[in-house]
């Protein structure tokens, strides 16, 4: 797995990202950190980086993408999520390390359902949807922090060069890049 550095902000980042997104109103849509604080002392979470400074100094959520539909803000869930969220526990880790597709296979799980309710419920804040519950999440606890993640109904695939199914970069900062450059999500291999 490729060192990602979900701690600091890279010189440049936040420019790009702004750029990326089209985000010029001087942080007025932004949270501000005293809303990102509490958020992860709420959550028990430490939201990593570049995404918890662009929340917090650049923008909470944008209608222009990525992904299809925009950027949710922090707190938030796509419209097509199907429920209310109460279920969700940021603090729990994120269950998988490979990608999964359970509709062809039950994984090496005792209970896959359990597991599966874990993929879409512990460690991770959806970003968005590309519609038909096909979601983007950012992992913030476990050992895939700092991953996006394609979490759809028949599976989850992490995103990033290493995991065989793009040739960008793991993390907030690359996927949007890879959305920014017009790039298909999935460039390449099948990502298993």
């Amino acid at each position: 797995m490729a060192c990602m550095d979900n701690d600091q902000v890279a010189a440049g980042e936040l420019a790009a990202l702004r750029e990326a997104f089209g985000v010029d109103d001087g942080g007025a849509s932004a949270l501000g950190w005293e809303a990102v604080r509490a958020f992860e002392a709420d959550h028990g979470v430490v939201l990593p980086e570049p995404y918890r400074t662009f929340v917090a100094e650049v923008s909470d959520g944008s209608y222009q993408g990525p992904p299809e539909f925009g950027l949710v803000g922090l707190a938030e869930l796509p419209s097509d999520w199907g429920n209310d969220g109460s279920d969700r526990d940021l603090g729990k880790s994120f269950p998988l390390t490979r990608g999964w597709l359970w509709e062809e296979d039950d994984g090496p799980y005792e209970d896959p359902d359990a597991v599966m309710d874990q993929v879409f419920n512990h460690g991770s804040v959806v970003l968005g949807t590309d519609g038909c519950a096909m979601n983007w999440h950012l992992v913030v606890t476990g050992p895939h922090r700092g991953h996006i993640w394609h979490i759809t109904d028949v599976g989850a695939v992490p995103f990033g060069s290493e995991f065989g199914c793009t040739t960008s970069e793991s993390g907030f900062g690359g996927w949007v890049r890879h959305w920014a450059a017009g790039k298909e999500w999935f460039d390449a291999g099948s990502g298993q």
